[in-house]
Formats: structure tokens, C-alpha cells, sequence
């Protein structure tokens, strides 16, 4: 990550923070009173081929110890009432800035792979992570939609990984060396006003 980039992103939390600690407190609130506790998933992501973090969100799902892979349909069923709120208004994700805060991820970037598929993808990963992943993105914007409709199909864990696989991984990866190849502070200020007006999409 360049300096400018990283100033940018500072700038960019600052602006945010005020907005975002009051409604976090909320959100706190509201899984606390409905859900219990855990208030926070925190999910190991590659921030580089080689070096993880743990990625904050606020808990959409009952626990599982055996969780593994992306969310699909099969996963369905875990999902809070409170939760597929939050997923559909992407609340869940506030907490992630805490990570812009401290640097694990940019305000634009490819969304962090799961090591996972970081290790069993590293020739498209090599190339994606070059740049630092972020809370949104020129994939999240264009292809978030379609990606959840695609998984929402699955009825196995084995399904789920296989579509994503197959359908997702490629097409993100494309969309993430768009945005690389391009990569700009006009271009990241255009995408983080097309993630909160969709409109302008």
C-alpha cells in the first residue's frame, strides 16, 4: 500500500467514525438483547499470499464450530432473523473499521479471500492481493449481488464451495485486476459513492 493510499484510507475513517461508532453501538444493542452473545464473527483473511488477519463483523449466524468456506444456502438456516437484516442492509460489516483503522484492509480493495482458497487459487491470488483488500470494491459493486444469488442455490457445503469455485473466484479476480490496472483516488472515491448509492451503479 502506498502512503498516499494509506492517507487516504485515514481520511476516509475519520470521516466515517463519527457516523459509524453510534450505529455499532445500536447494532451492539440489538444482537445483545436479541441474539446474546457473541456480538463479533471474527474470520481469518489473507491480507497477503502469506499473511492473515482476522476480519470483524458483527455475528449474523448462530455458532458453529465446524464452520468452514464461503456462506451459501446451506448455511441458510444459521442465519438470525436479526442477522439476514443486517446482511441485507450490510450493517454486519461496520466493524471492519476497526481493520481500516488499523491498516488490514483499505477502504477499496478486492474483498480478503479465506485462506482456504488463497492456497488452493495462488496463481489468481498472487495477482489480486497485490493490492490491499478492502471493505468495498469494483467486484463488490458489480458482482456482490449475483454471487449471493449464485451460493443462495447450494444445499451442501460441498456445493457451495464448488460454485464458488467455479462461478465466483474467476469472475471477481477479473473485476480485481480491473481495479488494479486502474487504481486511482478518484477511481476509489467513484466506488465508494456507487456502495452507498446504488443508483449511480
Amino acid at each position: 500500500m502506498t502512503p498516499v493510499k494509506r492517507l487516504f484510507d485515514l481520511g476516509v475513517a475519520i470521516f466515517l467514525t463519527p457516523f459509524v461508532l453510534p450505529m455499532m453501538a445500536l447494532v451492539t444493542l440489538a444482537i445483545l438483547l436479541i441474539d446474546g452473545r457473541p456480538v463479533f464473527h471474527v474470520s481469518e483473511r489473507m491480507c497477503t499470499p502469506s499473511r492473515a488477519f482476522g476480519l470483524m463483523k458483527f455475528r449474523t449466524m448462530r455458532p458453529d464450530p465446524g464452520d468452514r468456506g464461503v456462506t451459501g444456502g446451506d448455511k441458510g438456516d444459521r442465519i438470525t432473523r436479526l442477522g439476514r437484516f443486517l446482511r441485507r442492509t450490510r450493517l454486519d460489516e461496520l466493524p471492519q473499521l476497526i481493520n481500516l483503522w488499523r491498516g488490514d484492509i483499505s477502504a477499496v480493495g478486492p474483498r480478503p479471500p479465506l485462506r482456504d482458497y488463497v492456497e488452493r487459487f495462488p496463481d489468481i491470488y498472487a495477482r489480486v492481493l497485490q493490492s490491499r483488500p478492502g471493505i468495498t470494491g469494483l467486484a463488490t459493486i458489480q458482482f456482490n449481488r449475483h454471487e449471493r444469488l449464485l451460493l443462495a442455490r447450494s444445499r451442501s457445503a460441498e456445493e457451495t464451495d464448488a460454485i464458488y469455485c467455479r462461478a465466483c473466484i474467476p469472475r471477481k479476480a477479473r473485476l480485481d485486476l480491473i481495479y488494479q490496472a486502474h487504481q486511482s483516488l478518484c477511481f476509489d472515491l467513484e466506488i465508494i459513492l456507487k456502495t452507498f448509492v446504488p443508483s449511480l451503479r
